[in-house]
């Protein structure tokens, strides 16, 4: 049996594949369109899946999308004929919701087929019970509190429950105009970053300031009995304006969504290219501790309903590290499962998992235990592609080296990384998700003080505020962070232990924590290699890991890392078996002790003495 499920005409369109309840693929379209949460049909990331599967479209059962227009029809009429909200944003909305009914067409353009050969059977889930089947079904929990915080799906914002076996049960819901992600990207919008997606950085700033404006927030959000909260909608403009974004595919855009009582409320907002001061640092922080007022109020009402120590957390929201780092500690819940890809790219895989388990009755067999389950390239493609820029290697004077072992290409990467050298690491499937996890990652050495001054001039050009994760083995975590809990998918954030600041001050925010990976030997046992390698060298377990990128989407492609590494001043990468060097900044020499021509280094099928290249 297979099923594909897709977010479609929604940003960070995606897709996946199951078969028999198994996945065998998932990936963002952005990493193919090379356009970051990237909306419209994941036609890319559709016809990847199918491939990698060795199936064709005819082959598969099910559709499942992650949307359903139907669903809360009668709230939505209510709502719209007592507040008549603007009619080119009810208009756009109808025009979305028509494109996710016609899905067999798109879905035929994309495998270049007819439509009228495609028997799929499609299914529309809702969009917040997708989000909760995308955490629940593969946590490994037998039963959980479950829950989805957002900004808005299918007219919902919030959804609580309880997962036992194949079930998923809704116990409560938060609807349209109510939300905490609508409340988080207002806030976002008034500090001056109005790109989609920005809330991370806000979240990055927030440890700079302290909470003096919690008191002036809670007029904007009020909390409220059960675990339920309202929006004072004098702050907003979504209920009456809507929330216009681009749907058809390209970069989502979304309008202003506060309105001028916030101005009001908290004094001129910042413009995009405005210096940042204290003011908006402690806004900042003020709108950090709200959220997690709100959020933790919602999920200490959800424990009370449930009764249950386990609790699976999926939604845009559920992206929040700082206050899923304090979650253990501020609610009853003893163990927390968040998936890799818990926005709304995640609800691709939900929808598969929820059609799978709750309308084919199906059992459950598959825990997500790791996240790369994206495109893989052989090492030939690898040769193909650095062969191509013979030239460019040549003129400006790199060395490539290639190792049959792995254990030696462990060693002599971590050879450069612990010599100050900023590498990349191209190994294996691509990551799922919003993090790099050591798949598509660049590594640096987390004990040298200025390596985050370093990475953002010379590669990665992001705001200083911004901090870099640690991936740590999954063993040491406890010597090093506080709470040590497993964070696989670098999902939380730790306090770095007193004692151990000086050793990894490269990855440790202002405020003295980390957003924490913590690497398996069974699970990921290549990049545990590589930080294995850095501790016999270096007495650390820990590698400062950021994402494969420079101001675009992760790199997917041989092609795209080799572009990455040539046009940044990174100093080498390790893709594959080939380890590439800037021979102004590594000692140039090839594995037996002597440089060598770039055609007999692309052709070296011998192992390399990791000591001696």
């Amino acid at each position: 049996m297979l099923i594909l499920g897709v977010n479609a005409y929604h940003a960070d369109a995606a897709a996946c594949l199951i078969r028999d309840g198994q996945l065998v693929a998932a990936a963002e379209e952005e990493r193919f369109t090379r356009v970051k949460h990237w909306t419209g049909f994941p036609t890319e990331a559709v016809r990847y899946c199918l491939r990698e599967g060795g199936v064709t479209i005819h082959a598969v059962h099910h559709l499942a999308v992650n949307r359903d227009p139907q669903a809360h029809l009668a709230q939505k009429a209510l709502y719209t004929f007592l507040k008549r909200p603007n009619w080119q944003t009810v208009r756009d909305r109808l025009c979305n919701a028509g494109k996710i009914h016609n899905l067999k067409e798109a879905l035929a353009e994309a495998t270049a087929v007819r439509p009228e050969e495609i028997h799929t059977t499609i299914h529309h889930v809702e969009h917040h019970q997708a989000h909760l089947a995308s955490t629940f079904f593969v946590s490994g929990f037998e039963e959980a509190a479950v829950a989805s915080i957002d900004g808005f799906g299918d007219f919902v914002s919030t959804m609580v429950g309880r997962g036992k076996g194949l079930r998923v049960k809704v116990m409560q819901s938060v609807l349209f105009p109510h939300s905490l992600g609508l409340f988080y990207l207002a806030l976002t919008q008034y500090l001056g970053f109005p790109s989609y997606g920005d809330e991370y950085k806000v979240m990055g700033l927030a440890a700079y300031g302290q909470p003096e404006y919690l008191a002036t927030l809670r007029r904007v959000v009020r909390l409220k009995s059960r675990g339920r909260f309202e929006l004072n909608l004098d702050y907003f403009h979504h209920h009456s304006d809507g929330v216009a974004m681009t749907w058809d595919g390209g970069v989502p855009s979304i309008c202003q969504v506060y309105s001028d009582e916030l101005v009001k409320l908290l004094g001129p907002a910042r413009q995009k290219d405005e210096p940042l001061t204290n003011r908006h640092q402690h806004i900042a922080a003020s709108m950090q501790a709200l959220y997690e007022e709100a959020s933790f109020h919602i999920l200490n009402d959800l424990y009370d309903r449930a009764r249950l120590k386990n609790l699976c957390l999926a939604g845009g929201c559920a992206l929040n590290s700082v206050a899923n780092g304090q979650l253990i500690e501020r609610t009853p819940f003893e163990r927390l499962y968040i998936p890799p890809v818990a926005g709304d790219a995640g609800g691709a895989l939900g929808a598969a998992f929820a059609v799978w388990h709750q309308v084919l009755g199906s059992p459950r067999t598959f825990v997500m235990q790791r996240a790369d389950w994206g495109p893989s390239f052989t090492a030939r493609e690898i040769q193909i592609e650095l062969a191509r820029h013979r030239e460019v290697f040549t003129t400006e004077g790199w060395t490539i080296d290639r190792y049959e072992s792995e254990t030696e290409l462990c060693q002599r990467t971590a050879k450069e990384v612990a010599a100050g050298r900023v590498m990349g690491w191209f190994q294996g499937r691509m990551e799922l998700g919003a993090r790099a996890l050591g798949q598509r990652s660049i590594v640096a050495d987390p004990r040298r003080s200025n390596m985050k001054e370093l990475l953002n001039a010379r590669i990665k050009r992001r705001e200083s505020f911004r901090p870099f994760a640690p991936s740590i083995l999954e063993e040491a975590v406890g010597a090093y962070f506080e709470p040590a809990q497993p964070s696989p998918f670098m999902t939380m954030t730790a306090r770095v232990k007193q004692e151990k600041l000086v050793a990894i001050p490269a990855c440790t925010h202002v405020d003295g924590t980390g957003r924490v990976q913590t690497v398996s030997r069974e699970t990921q046992p290549l990049y545990w290699r590589l930080i294995k390698a850095f501790e016999d060298l270096t007495g650390v377990p820990v590698l400062l890991n950021t994402s494969f990128n420079e101001q675009e989407p992760i790199v997917c492609t041989p092609q795209q890392a080799v572009a990455c590494l040539l046009r940044t001043q990174m100093d080498g990468l390790a893709i594959g078996p080939y380890v590439i060097t800037r021979i102004g900044n590594a000692d140039g020499a090839g594995p037996d002790g002597a440089t060598h021509s770039l055609d007999e280094q692309l052709t070296l099928h011998r192992s390399c003495g990791a000591s001696r290249a």
